[in-house]
């Protein structure tokens, strides 16, 4: 069924399509992440447990490839899998004149100096955004996150080094008990939408969609959510087909080792609330870097406030004339942009 008006809807506040079967363009069917099914996953307790069957995968992993590269960010969760690479291995690491970037790298840097992996940095810029997003929204028959054009740049680059698969570590965040700053707090369902969404359709569309279907799902009692469950289910598909998407659009296979895995006890609620989130993965980044101070987590950083600081904003008529621009963050540019020039792309 193709709606328009509730496709962009969806991408302004959850920045994926989250209907199956509701798309932009007849035959054109938009492309979501599906987890590992649980059936599938390996319970882990400690942070040894992580660090043992990590390794066994990277043995599986390393029996059929000998060229095996990774997305490399400053945080804990593409540091700790950088260990079990072999020397020699390619890294890439976003980098950006904007600056925005360089306490990333110059982690990054001592990552790759310490298990020997030869570094790139990978320039992102406005150029990359108009060459590289293309690509990726007609993969997807939608927009895009991002972080797509940057990580489709990424794999473009790597294919050329001969790598023939991609680490990533995305999905530590949302296994190991990440994103503290949304899952922490006891939340009203009213305060949680408007903290989630991304950009209010409303403010932004000519002609909005409401999206409380989705969050209504995880209601419970009169105004509880549950925030874990919703996470799971509805964070997890909109970060992780980012990857899935550009990696596809630039045919270039990556793996999580982090997806395979699930924490075998109930998440220490406690322990998140009193600054140490994903406790167990900050236990394998003290094992895997005993010499280093653990970092707090560390987005993978994209340089869309210095980018996107001067645009003026949507013409076509699917928008809103009085945006107030000023008043959106670099990421909220972003996905105006993006949709604009989907519909661009598709008419």
């Amino acid at each position: 069924m193709v709606n328009k008006d509730f496709c962009l809807s969806s991408y302004m506040a959850f920045r994926y399509i989250w209907k199956d079967g509701v798309d932009f363009v007849e035959g054109f069917q938009h492309k979501n992440f599906r987890p590992v099914a649980e059936e599938d996953r390996i319970p882990v307790r400690t942070s040894e447990d992580i660090d043992l069957e990590i390794q066994k995968q990277f043995d599986a992993l390393y029996a059929k490839y000998s060229n095996i590269g990774i997305l490399l960010s400053g945080g804990m969760d593409s540091a700790n899998l950088a260990a079990y690479l072999k020397s020699g291995s390619h890294a890439y690491t976003f980098n950006s004149t904007s600056g925005v970037f360089d306490a990333d790298v110059e982690r990054a840097k001592k990552y790759c100096k310490k298990f020997q992996l030869k570094h790139h940095l990978i320039d992102i810029t406005m150029e990359d955004y108009q060459n590289f997003t293309p690509a990726v929204m007609r993969h997807k028959f939608a927009p895009v996150h991002s972080i797509e054009p940057q990580i489709y740049k990424a794999a473009e680059m790597a294919k050329n080094d001969g790598v023939q698969l991609m680490i990533v570590g995305e999905s530590a965040d949302l296994i190991f008990g990440g994103m503290d700053k949304l899952i922490s707090p006891v939340w009203t369902f009213d305060a949680f939408v408007k903290r989630y969404m991304f950009l209010d359709p409303k403010m932004v569309l000519a002609n909005p969609v409401d999206q409380l279907e989705l969050f209504e799902r995880y209601r419970e009692g009169e105004n509880g959510i549950d925030v874990l469950k919703f996470m799971d289910e509805v964070f997890s598909i909109e970060s992780s087909s980012s990857y899935l998407n550009a990696f596809g659009a630039a045919w270039m296979p990556y793996y999580d080792p982090y997806a395979k895995l699930v924490m075998a006890d109930p998440l220490d609620m406690d322990r998140v609330r009193n600054g140490e989130p994903k406790y167990l993965v900050r236990g394998l980044y003290a094992i895997k870097y005993p010499e280093l101070e653990i970092p707090f987590k560390i987005p993978m950083p994209r340089p869309v406030d210095a980018v996107f600081k001067n645009w003026s904003g949507p013409t076509r008529p699917e928008f809103r004339e009085d945006i107030d621009m000023n008043s959106l963050t670099g990421n909220q540019k972003w996905q105006l942009w993006c949709a604009e020039s989907f519909l661009e792309m598709m008419k």
